[in-house]
């Protein structure tokens, strides 16, 4: 087990590697190997290697590939966000949710309610190293609505516009969900920038 001090050290280079790698899943997937990595809390990363998606949705395999490959669009395209630290957490704790509520029957894999639950689980990440609730506020927002992409541009009722505005910068999510929707396997970037535009013309 891992003392506070070597924690926050481990935790002060992994954002050190999203903030300045061109693909800090190279680090991740290296670290991820590491004993203290099945620790908590880093162990609530850990589970989405574990943790399968749907083939039609997600053909690239786990969360945790998934994950990689959103974070490594991030780093692409952080300087276009307000604050890129912000971004890049949210880019990895995305779909923390995921592992929590996956369930498996007859084949179909469905993930519902990853959105709201991986919001109180990137609170209590991220609470275990920093002490600035506003900005662990910022991360858990986005990963609470980075699913809103989707709701709204297909009318879909899990969609709340007003009270994401409100909650969160909806230019942000926007940029979320597009290293979201680009990070899987087989997609067509200029389609899912389309869906952005769109997403962003309906608010």
């Amino acid at each position: 087990m891992s003392d506070k001090n070597t924690m926050e050290q481990q935790f002060g280079q992994i954002e050190y590697h999203l903030l300045h790698d061109e693909s800090p899943s190279d680090y991740l997937n290296q670290v991820s190997m590491e004993p203290w990595f099945s620790d908590y809390p880093f162990s609530m990363l850990l589970r989405m290697k574990e943790t399968p998606q749907s083939k039609r949705y997600h053909p690239e395999g786990s969360v945790w590939k998934h994950t990689m490959m959103v974070v490594d669009e991030a780093a692409k395209r952080k300087q276009e966000s307000k604050s890129e630290k912000t971004l890049m957490w949210a880019a990895l704790l995305h779909d923390i949710g995921k592992p929590v509520v996956t369930k498996i029957k007859k084949e179909k894999i469905t993930a519902y309610n990853h959105d709201s639950e991986g919001e109180h689980l990137a609170v209590d990440f991220l609470s275990c190293f920093s002490g600035d609730e506003l900005w662990i506020q910022s991360v858990a927002k986005l990963v609470r609505y980075h699913m809103h992409v989707m709701y709204i541009t297909e009318g879909l009722p899990f969609g709340n516009a007003g009270k994401m505005k409100q909650e969160t910068d909806s230019s942000e999510v926007a940029l979320l969900g597009l290293c979201d929707r680009i990070g899987r396997g087989n997609s067509d970037p200029e389609y899912e920038q389309k869906v952005i535009r769109k997403f962003k013309n309906m608010l």
